[in-house]
């Protein structure tokens, strides 16, 4: 699977906006708008899985910098999480 991060997301945007909004340029496996544990609260970042078909640089490409309510998205190739301590 392919997983890209998606940073600088309106508060009020929902995990199934998030997957709406990259379906339109591949095949969404999940999409998770991170919240704050404590109040539910976006965070204003999220991780969207794509297919393995997905061409990830074209959806880099056709969503890095889209204007989202006001805010211009930022989409990257995830980077793998790093264990805690």
């Amino acid at each position: 699977m392919k997983k890209l991060f998606v940073g600088n997301l309106p508060y009020t945007v929902t995990s199934e906006q998030l997957a709406e909004i990259f379906g339109e340029s591949a095949e969404v496996v999940s999409a998770n708008v991170i919240t704050d544990r404590m109040n539910g609260r976006s965070k204003g970042f999220g991780f969207v899985e794509l297919a393995e078909s997905a061409d990830i640089n074209a959806v880099i490409e056709a969503t890095n910098g889209k204007e989202l309510d006001g805010r211009a998205i930022t989409v990257s190739e995830a980077r793998p999480q790093q264990p805690r301590d």
